[in-house]
């Protein structure tokens, strides 16, 4: 047995696959962008202090909808070309000081168009942004577009028409996220069958607040390459199997999951029960700034916390470069240059 530290953990290169752009901003930016704005009478605080200590309400959500509701602090923000390229540089900056070698960031573009901005200024502020982050810390990263499950099917059809516009010039999938209760991923059809056709990589929230049939959803009605969450999947131990046995892997996002009370606490997190199934698991991060997290430390509180082994939590990291939505010799020619790098301390 390896005596797993953090330490190492923060030094092997990881891949980050389930991460919010309107989750992800820094305090600071947060207050500039306000000040700058005109808007610091929607944020709960004037200084970073206050400002992390009301966003550690969050924590306190009775329900995923509830969560949600935080970004309402955020998405007013992120209205202008500036304020956009901005967080998406800084979020990719913060994410190679955490030695991620490669990120895909996800929103939904038609959030960002309430003063003006069309959805192709929105993505391609976006896109500049991590490309400058590209150039300047060396971290490759793609966009995946989400459609929104509380909006109406026209919305998440415009979005899929988007990202398939820029499918081969950044955007690299295509995602359902919101509320699952009472907002069937279904009723979203048209869009993920347009997506699929466009030959766009698919992955849908699903499991997070509802139970497996939202998953069975997510992979028989919208052809799901990947599963956002998926913490109720061992509910269901036929399509747990299924799972298994096609290697469909889960974007797993352990402190979003104890906010949101999908699960009581990092010990009844089933994570480790799927990676010993045989379930490809990756972890995530969800969003860094209302989950006040990094994937280093997603990655040791499921070592530290959720039972994960420190053998299989290598896998675990792996996982996140087999499971990238990237080109297969890409894919595989970056695997084979961060798999040495993701070694275990030598046994005591």
């Amino acid at each position: 047995m390896s005596a797993l530290d953090r330490a190492t953990v923060h030094a092997w290169p990881k891949a980050e696959l389930h991460c919010h752009l309107d989750g992800s901003l820094r305090l600071g930016t947060m207050l500039e962008l306000a000040e700058a704005q005109g808007k610091t009478d929607l944020l709960p605080a004037d200084d970073e202090a206050g400002l992390a200590e009301e966003l550690r309400k969050i924590d306190g959500s009775p329900t995923l909808e509830e969560y949600l509701k935080w970004f309402g602090y955020s998405i007013p923000l992120m209205q202008t070309r500036e304020a956009l390229h901005r967080i998406a540089y800084e979020l990719a900056e913060d994410m190679a000081r955490d030695n991620v070698r490669y990120l895909e960031v996800r929103y939904g573009p038609i959030l960002h168009t309430e003063e003006g901005l069309t959805m192709w200024q929105v993505n391609d502020a976006v896109l500049a942004g991590l490309a400058d982050a590209q150039r300047d810390h060396g971290i490759r990263s793609g966009v995946i577009v989400c459609g929104l499950r509380d909006r109406f099917e026209s919305a998440s059809l415009a979005q899929a028409e988007l990202a398939a516009s820029y499918r081969g010039r950044g955007v690299i999938g295509f995602d359902l996220a919101g509320g699952e209760r009472g907002n069937p991923a279904e009723m979203h059809g048209a869009a993920f069958y347009l997506a699929r056709k466009e030959l766009l990589n698919i992955t849908v929230h699903a499991g997070e607040s509802f139970g497996p049939a939202s998953i069975r959803q997510a992979l028989f009605k919208c052809g799901a390459h990947r599963i956002g969450h998926g913490v109720t999947l061992g509910q269901d131990p036929e399509l747990l199997r299924y799972v298994v046995d096609r290697q469909i892997p889960l974007e797993v996002c352990p402190t979003s999951n104890v906010q949101t009370h999908v699960v009581a606490s990092y010990e009844a997190h089933p994570v480790a029960e799927y990676v010993r199934a045989g379930v490809p698991v990756t972890i995530n991060t969800d969003n860094t700034l209302f989950s006040h997290t990094t994937t280093t430390d997603e990655l040791w509180l499921a070592h530290t916390r959720c039972g994960v082994s420190a053998e299989n939590l290598r896998e675990v990291v792996l996982n996140g470069f087999r499971h990238a939505f990237l080109p297969h010799r890409e894919k595989q020619a970056l695997l084979d240059e961060v798999e040495p790098l993701v070694a275990l301390p030598a046994a005591s």
